[in-house]
């Protein structure tokens, strides 16, 4: 099974003015991400709006990750609230060569408890051996997972780690408490690693980690490692950055900031619009004014 822990860096995907894949934009973009030292790369997740990418999108995008990984792990985000979907994206996933696949919890349809359980086998079961990261986001799926559940899905040996997207501090460390021996708690909130890892979290999915994958990488490393004034030094340059990216609904605030910086263009796929002016102007003040790290 594979390790997740440190830094992952959920993916943009770049789009050209025509809302076609801009994908020398993505493979520009995956480059950046790994030359700052990201330990995963994650494609197709939430900020990649992989809800509205074609099949063939699919593939190509997570091809074009493996090629330009290194030494970087690839997870490709698989999740669908229709159970046969997820399991067969999936299973094209690992079929592609993937290290990994982020399964977000059925959104929608409310499952119980047991229907989650049932859901996660039905997944794993359709790519046998390949490690699967929960994706616990309530504020987007309808759905809370909580620890009891949770507790219940870690009897899948398949199921390996957690992405925990509540923003509840109180239940990641409930989750952290009676986590299993073997299984990997990671924030999915980059203003929350620094708590998560305190409480017991072993690394982060980030949205800021497109932009400076270097910095972030270092505050992670460091909060790991138990340097936690010099860790703190970083979170609380960053802090407002990653407040920003977040002014308007992920990726719209992501897009523009990467543009800003020439990475890729601000292009957004409907029901997403561009950001607005006001959005920009913050965000290109805390770009310039970028100047993190620690000696």
């Amino acid at each position: 099974m594979q390790d997740f822990t440190g830094l992952s860096v959920a993916l943009a995907t770049p789009f050209t003015p025509t809302f076609d894949v801009d994908m020398p934009g993505f493979r520009r973009l995956v480059r950046h991400v790994v030359a700052g030292g990201a330990d995963t790369l994650v494609v197709l997740g939430s900020t990649g709006e992989a809800m509205t990418l074609m099949e063939s999108e699919r593939d190509a995008l997570i091809l074009a990750c493996l090629e330009e990984a290194g030494n970087a792990k690839v997870v490709a985000g698989t999740g669908s609230n229709a159970t046969r979907q997820a399991a067969g994206w999936t299973r094209r996933a690992q079929e592609l060569g993937v290290h990994g696949a982020l399964v977000v919890t059925p959104y929608y349809n409310k499952p119980t408890p047991g229907g989650l359980v049932a859901h996660f086998q039905a997944v794993t079961d359709a790519a046998p051996g390949l490690p699967v990261i929960i994706y616990n986001v309530p504020g987007r799926t309808g759905l809370n997972v909580a620890p009891a559940t949770l507790n219940q899905l870690w009897a899948n040996p398949q199921l390996v780690a957690v992405k925990e997207s509540s923003g509840n501090l109180a239940q990641i460390s409930e989750i952290a408490r009676t986590l299993p021996l073997g299984k990997t708690l990671l924030s999915g909130d980059d203003s929350l690693a620094l708590p998560a890892i305190a409480v017991g979290a072993s690394g982060l999915v980030s949205v800021i980690g497109n932009l400076l994958p270097r910095e972030t990488k270092q505050m992670v490393d460091l909060a790991l490692d138990g340097q936690r004034a010099d860790a703190i030094t970083i979170h609380q340059a960053l802090l407002p950055l990653m407040d920003a990216l977040f002014l308007e609904s992920n990726p719209i605030p992501l897009k523009a900031a990467l543009a800003l910086k020439g990475i890729c263009g601000d292009a957004l796929r409907l029901p997403l619009v561009a950001a607005s002016a006001a959005t920009r102007e913050r965000l290109n003040e805390l770009l310039l004014g970028a100047r993190i790290g620690v000696a």
